[in-house]
C-alpha cells in the first residue's frame, strides 16, 4: 500500500511540474498591480473596446476595473502609471493607467515628446479624494479618458454618482462641493469643476499643417518618456516605467532611456536642486500649452523641460527670467517682468500662480485653489536667481 501512496505522490508531483513549465508568455509575467488580483488569471485583456461605439454611456462598459468599480482594480493589460511630477488640480489624488489592443505598441519619440500611442489605446485618469466631510469618506468626482480612434485623440469624461457605483459620460462641465482634511488634518473646501470638453481643447490641442492647411488635432499630456524614467511601486517591486511597458509590450525597445539629465524630476523632492525642481514644475503645469503650435504659443515663454536646461541663459530666458511683460494690459504696473530675479512681488509668473481670479490666473484651466506648495516652490527659485545684467 505504501509503494502505491509514493507512486502516486510522484505521478502527481510531475503532473504540476509540467503544468506549471507550460503556461503561456503572457500568464508567466503576471502582475496584480496589472491584473487587480492573481485569481483571474487570464491571457486575453477582458475590456470592451469598438471605435465606433465609444465613447460607451457608462464607465464600467469598458471593463478596464474588476471587481466594485469604486476600487480601481485595473484589469488585465490595464497598466498603471505616474509621471514624476503631477499637475495641480485643485489637491485632487489621480490614479493614471493606459491600456492598448492586443499586438500594439506606443512608439518612441523623443524624451520630450509624447510617446505615440496607437490606434484604439485609452488613457484613463480618475480624480479623488480622500478624508472627505462630514463622513471621513474617499469621494471619486470623475474619471477622464483620452481615446485613440483613426481619426485621431478624443475626450470622455466621466462623472460618478453619490453611490459611488457608477460612472456616467458627461462633457458638459459642472461644479461639485467637496471638503476634506488634508495631510496636516486641515480642512480645505472647493467647489471642484469638472471640465467641459471645451476646456479639455485648450490645454490637448496642437495645430499642424497637413497637405498644406492648418489643422487642430488633440494629444495627450504627460506620457513624455522624460516623465515616466523613474521607478513605479508595482506590487512586484519598483520598477522603471518605460522598461515596464517594454517588457509588458507596450513600447518599443529601439530607444536609450532618457539621461539624468533630460528626466524630470518630483517637485516636491527637496533633495533635487531647486532649478531642476522648478523647471519639473512648469514643465507639467504649464509647458502643454507654453510651447509651439499650441494655445499660448504667442508669449515669449517655453517651459518645456528640454526647452529650460539650454546652455548660455536660454534656458532661463524660457521660463521668462529678465523678459518683459511686452502687451499684457489690465496688470499691476509693476509687473513689466515675467520674472524679475529675486523680486516675487515684481514678477508676472508668480503674480499669476498666486491668485485665483479667472482675469489673471495660470494655468487658465484646471484649479479653483491657490497651490500653496507650487507658489512656495516657485517663490523660492525666483528669489534663487541673480539680477538681471
Amino acid at each position: 500500500m505504501k509503494k502505491y501512496y509514493i507512486a502516486f505522490l510522484l505521478i502527481l508531483f510531475c503532473t504540476i511540474l509540467v503544468l506549471s513549465c507550460s503556461k503561456s508568455d503572457d500568464e508567466s509575467y503576471l502582475d496584480p498591480t496589472e491584473m487587480g488580483n492573481k485569481e483571474s488569471q487570464q491571457t486575453t485583456s477582458p475590456v470592451r473596446f469598438d471605435q465606433s461605439q465609444v465613447p460607451y454611456p457608462k464607465l464600467s462598459d469598458y471593463n478596464f476595473f474588476i471587481g466594485p468599480l469604486k476600487n480601481q482594480k485595473p484589469a488585465y493589460k490595464v497598466i498603471p502609471y505616474e509621471p514624476a511630477s503631477s499637475l495641480f488640480s485643485d489637491y485632487a489624488h489621480k490614479k493614471r493607467f493606459v491600456w492598448m489592443p492586443k499586438g500594439t505598441k506606443a512608439t518612441y519619440n523623443g524624451d520630450g515628446k509624447v510617446l505615440e500611442l496607437p490606434v484604439g489605446s485609452v488613457l484613463i485618469k480618475t480624480f479623488y479624494y480622500d478624508n472627505v466631510q462630514p463622513g471621513n469618506t474617499t469621494r471619486i468626482i470623475e474619471t477622464r479618458l483620452m481615446i485613440r480612434k483613426a481619426t485621431g485623440w478624443i475626450f470622455a469624461d466621466y462623472v460618478w454618482n453619490s453611490e459611488q457605483t457608477e460612472a456616467f459620460f458627461d462633457l458638459q462641465g459642472s461644479f461639485t462641493p467637496i471638503a476634506w482634511l488634508d495631510e496636516n488634518n486641515v480642512l480645505k473646501s472647493t467647489e471642484y469643476r469638472i471640465p467641459s470638453e471645451a476646456q479639455c481643447v485648450i490645454c490637448h490641442k496642437k495645430r499642424e499643417m497637413v497637405n498644406g492647411t492648418e489643422v487642430t488635432n488633440f494629444i495627450p499630456i504627460g506620457i513624455k518618456p522624460q516623465n515616466l524614467n523613474w521607478n513605479y511601486p508595482y506590487s512586484t517591486g519598483s520598477r522603471n516605467q518605460l522598461s515596464r511597458w517594454i517588457q509588458l509590450g507596450y513600447l518599443n525597445s529601439n530607444f536609450n532611456l532618457p539621461s539624468t539629465e533630460n528626466t524630470t524630476v518630483d517637485y516636491r523632492d527637496v533633495t533635487k536642486s531647486i532649478s531642476q525642481r522648478a523647471r519639473s514644475y512648469v514643465d507639467i503645469n504649464c509647458s502643454h500649452c507654453h510651447t509651439n503650435d499650441r494655445h499660448c504659443d504667442y508669449r515669449p515663454m517655453r517651459f518645456a523641460f528640454n526647452e529650460t536646461g539650454l546652455p548660455n541663459g536660454t534656458g532661463s530666458t524660457n521660463m521668462g527670467v529678465c523678459v518683459d511683460t511686452q502687451d499684457m494690459q489690465g496688470f499691476p504696473d509693476d509687473l513689466n517682468t515675467i520674472v524679475k530675479p529675486g523680486s516675487t512681488d515684481r514678477s508676472m509668473l508668480y503674480f499669476r500662480i498666486n491668485t485665483t481670479n479667472e482675469t489673471f490666473r495660470m494655468p487658465l484651466h484646471g484649479r479653483t485653489m491657490l497651490h500653496d506648495e507650487g507658489i512656495e516652490l516657485m517663490g523660492q527659485w525666483i528669489n534663487s536667481l541673480q539680477d538681471c545684467p
